[in-house]
Formats: C-alpha cells, sequence, structure tokens
C-alpha cells in the first residue's frame, strides 16, 4: 500500500512538472537585448534601462518557479549555448569587415602567441604585413615573426632551420624598418642565434670527433673558428681542432692552432689540456722529422741506383744467348720500348711517388 502510494506519488510529479522553456527564452531575448546596447545599434532598436529591468524581472520570477528542475551545470550550459548563439547573430554582418582590420589581426595573433600556438601566430603577423606594411605596427609584427622563429628552435642538437630563418627574419626586420623602437632589441635576438649556431656547430663536430670521424669533425671546428671567431666557443672549437689535426698525424698543424689557444684563450677551460698535448707533441715531432729525412734520403739514393742501372742496361749491348731487351726490361718493370718510356726516370720522380701522405688514410 505504501510502495502504491509512492509510485502514484512520483508519477504525479513527473506529469505535472512545470515547462521552463519560456525562462529559457526570456533569458536568449535579455542577452540579445544587452548586446544590442553594447554594439552601438541604431536608437529605435536599443532598448532603455527601463525596459531591461522589466525583462530581468520576468526572467528571475519565471526561473524561480522552476529553479528545482534545473542543476547549476544546466544553467551555466545553457547560459553558453545563448551567448554563443547571440555572438553568432549579431556579428556575422561584421565578419568579413573585421577580418582585414589590422587591430584585429594583431589581437589574434597576440592571442595565439601567448596560446603558445606558434604556427597560426605566424600566420596572423605574415598576414598584417602583407596588408598594413605601412601600419605603425609593422615593426612589432616583423619582430614577433623573428621571435616566434626562435620559440620553434629546439636543442642545439636538433634542425637548425628554425633558427636560421629567425636569423634572416631580424636582418630583414632591421632593414625594412631602421630605427625602430624594436631595432636593439632585434640586434640583441641576432647575437643570440649566433651563439645558438656555434654551439650547434661544436656539438655536431664533438659528435664526429668521438665516433672516430676526425676530417668531418675538423671541418666543422673550421667552420666555428671560420664563421664565429669571437664567440665563447671559439676557444673550445680550437682546441678540438688541434686534437682531430693530432689524430689525423698533421702534428704540425695542430701545434699551430695550440699556440694560438695558448695565446689568444689562456683562460679558457681546455687551456691546461691544450698545453699537455702541445707538450706531448713537441717531444715527439724531432724524432718524426728526423725519421721523414731519413726515409727520404733512402728513397733519394735508391732512386738514382734505379735510375742508372736503368739506363745502363737500356743502352748496352746484350751478350750472345741472351734474351732480347726487351723481355728483361718487361720483368723488371721498366717500359720495353723508348717510346713508351717518356724519359729516363729521375731520383726527384721516385721521390716524389713515395712521399707518404701526412694525414694517412684520409688523402
Amino acid at each position: 500500500m505504501e510502495r502504491d502510494y509512492r509510485g502514484g506519488k512520483e508519477a504525479g510529479q513527473q506529469n505535472h512538472t512545470p515547462n521552463c522553456f519560456l525562462p529559457i527564452s526570456l533569458l536568449f531575448l535579455l542577452v540579445m537585448q544587452m548586446r544590442l546596447m553594447q554594439t552601438g545599434a541604431p536608437a529605435r532598436f536599443r532598448p532603455s534601462g527601463q525596459c531591461l529591468a522589466i525583462w530581468l524581472g520576468l526572467y528571475c520570477l519565471l526561473f524561480s518557479s522552476c529553479a528545482g528542475d534545473f542543476s547549476p551545470s544546466d544553467v551555466r550550459s545553457g547560459l553558453k549555448k545563448a551567448l554563443s548563439n547571440t555572438d553568432e547573430q549579431i556579428f556575422l554582418g561584421d565578419t568579413i569587415d573585421n577580418h582585414y582590420h589590422p587591430n584585429v589581426i594583431m589581437k589574434r595573433g597576440e592571442a595565439y602567441f601567448e596560446k603558445e600556438e606558434y604556427s597560426e601566430a605566424l600566420v596572423e603577423y605574415k598576414h598584417f604585413l602583407e596588408l598594413h606594411r605601412n601600419h605603425v605596427l609593422a615593426p612589432y609584427a616583423a619582430f614577433r615573426i623573428g621571435e616566434i622563429h626562435v620559440k620553434m628552435a629546439k636543442t642545439i642538437d636538433r634542425d637548425p632551420e628554425p633558427m636560421q630563418k629567425a636569423i634572416a627574419a631580424f636582418d630583414q626586420m632591421r632593414k625594412e624598418f631602421p630605427g625602430s623602437r624594436y631595432d636593439t632589441q632585434a640586434q640583441q635576438k641576432l647575437e643570440e642565434c649566433h651563439d645558438w649556431l656555434a654551439q650547434m656547430h661544436l656539438f655536431v663536430g664533438q659528435f664526429y670527433y668521438r665516433r672516430g670521424s676526425y676530417l668531418a669533425a675538423a671541418h666543422r671546428f673550421e667552420q666555428v673558428l671560420k664563421t664565429y671567431p669571437d664567440k665563447p666557443v671559439a676557444s673550445d672549437a680550437m682546441y678540438f681542432l688541434a686534437k682531430s689535426y693530432h689524430e689525423m698525424g698533421a702534428d704540425d698543424w695542430a701545434r699551430d692552432h695550440l699556440i694560438v689557444l695558448a695565446k689568444k684563450h689562456p683562460d679558457s677551460k681546455f687551456a691546461g689540456d691544450g698545453k699537455q698535448l702541445l707538450a706531448k707533441i713537441s717531444a715527439t715531432q724531432p724524432k718524426t722529422l728526423l725519421a721523414q729525412q731519413s726515409e727520404s734520403a733512402s728513397l733519394s739514393d735508391a732512386g738514382s741506383g734505379i735510375a742508372q742501372n736503368g739506363l745502363i742496361s737500356f743502352f748496352a749491348q746484350p751478350p750472345a744467348g741472351s734474351p732480347p731487351p726487351s723481355s728483361v726490361m718487361g720483368t723488371v718493370g721498366v717500359p720495353s720500348s723508348p717510346d713508351s718510356l717518356g724519359g729516363a726516370p729521375t731520383a726527384h720522380s721516385l721521390k716524389s711517388g713515395f712521399t707518404a701522405c701526412r694525414l694517412g688514410a684520409w688523402c
């Protein structure tokens, strides 16, 4: 019996639920009236303050009658939907005009930049420069383009293309808008970009050096010294370049760079290691030079003897019963005819043919 009573009560509540569509409609109309006052519509369409008060009173009265049927989330979602629909209806005719307004484009770009959506912000700033290059904010838009490329660049072990684009953007900004209020900041950003690229080349060179690719490493270190001689990483590049030359056997080149390192960068973090490597090279270099001179002298003497014996055997008359000179000369490796000989071999030619490569396997 009690169950039937409760079931009938619940059924009665469901059948007598008040229709709350009217308060929502009034809310929609109220929001529209408020937005018309803000957008500067003609006077005949703008509601007065007394009219708005009447609308607000009716809304509160009708909405309070069904307040128990809606949760706060339902109210918020309905209000949000009403506002979004109102924006779409009121500003639909002005979208095309506002899309090309300089302030609107700049605000969109700034909004994307603050949200770290750099690709979208880049499109807006470029759009601004295409349409409003003579605007007072044009230097700022050009500066923002360079900043976006800097933000898009990652660590020094990644692709350096964004940083190269940033350098190009800052250079173009200083060229097209000389003397602007952002010129000094652009110069500072350029210095930071070049520091980043110098560190990137040093990092790649050290990577090649650790893998034993000394020639590729030397190329990177030379690029740092040639392009960024005044950067802080120049001393590090000079030390690793000397080590690369030492590993390839070019100790004289390594010695020259170590001497320059000790003179120009005495306070660098590799100054002590450079002095130790220089002492090591200086201790072994005289022996190496003496061995090379002895080898060159022996090759010169051997070449002279071979040349003399070859000429004597070429012009000498062979004894009876001996094979012809062509077969003998062909056996020892001398050309069989004077035409193919091309002149008698000299000690200088033999010596130059046996000169050892300074860089070993990299020649």
